[in-house]
């Protein structure tokens, strides 16, 4: 495939993006899609009796404490 039909990256618009991350929502190059994953935090927490979930609102989190209601 030629270089001048890969997209370009999204977020630094500097170089193209590799052939396997063309279909990507966002295509961005390697270094900026590392970049952009560090970024986001988040963490999954098992719920008693069910299955898991995902946070990523310390709010939230701090919200499904059931032993600690009173305090914040």
């Amino acid at each position: 495939m030629e270089d001048y039909h890969l997209p370009i990256c999204m977020a630094c618009y500097a170089v193209r993006v590799e052939p396997q991350r063309r279909y990507l929502k966002r295509p961005t190059c390697l270094a900026c899609g590392e970049s952009e994953a560090r970024a986001v935090r988040h963490t999954v927490v098992p719920m008693p009796k069910s299955n898991y979930i995902l946070v990523t609102d310390l709010s939230l989190l701090k919200g499904l404490n059931s032993s600690h209601k009173g305090n914040t």
